[in-house]
């Protein structure tokens, strides 16, 4: 059962949760997938316990987005065996960087790392509180994220 408290923690919180989703799953999906994190976590029987509310609800959508992809991928596999792929319009051996793509090819580790730090200018620290990780694992993550965009933004 929602309480008064959960939808003033949802309203204090929901702007920047779609935001960090969006960069996880896209903007067309973010909201949804904010939504189904929220009504789970608040459903949950540990939440009354939660002492960082803001950090599970950011761990929550990090699961849902995780979740979510991994599901977008198996509908994608199945429509690209229904459907022969139609080649891209314009010259072929043109190089284009498209940023939601290379975004899309990191982990969501990867990505999330990669919002929090350049979107919302937050350190290592606290990145890993909010994701419930150890500071190295998020400068790892940063580090293999860079590496990948520039082999990528290389070709």
């Amino acid at each position: 059962m929602t309480t008064a408290d959960d939808v003033d923690t949802y309203r204090r919180h929901a702007a920047e949760l779609i935001r960090y989703a969006t960069v996880l799953v896209g903007p067309d999906d973010a909201p949804d997938v904010v939504a189904d994190a929220v009504l789970a976590t608040f459903s949950s029987r540990g939440w009354r316990d939660v002492a960082n509310r803001r950090a599970y609800l950011y761990r929550a959508v990090l699961h849902h987005s995780a979740s979510h992809h991994r599901s977008s991928m198996r509908r994608r596999r199945r429509e690209d065996r229904a459907v022969a792929l139609v080649p891209p319009p314009g010259d072929p051996t043109a190089p284009a960087v498209d940023a939601h793509r290379a975004l899309a090819e990191l982990t969501e580790q990867q990505r999330a790392v990669v919002y929090l730090t350049y979107w919302e200018d937050l350190a290592p620290a606290q990145i890993a509180e909010l994701l419930d990780v150890a500071d190295g694992t998020v400068r790892k993550q940063l580090a293999r994220a860079r590496d990948h965009l520039r082999r990528i933004l290389d070709a």
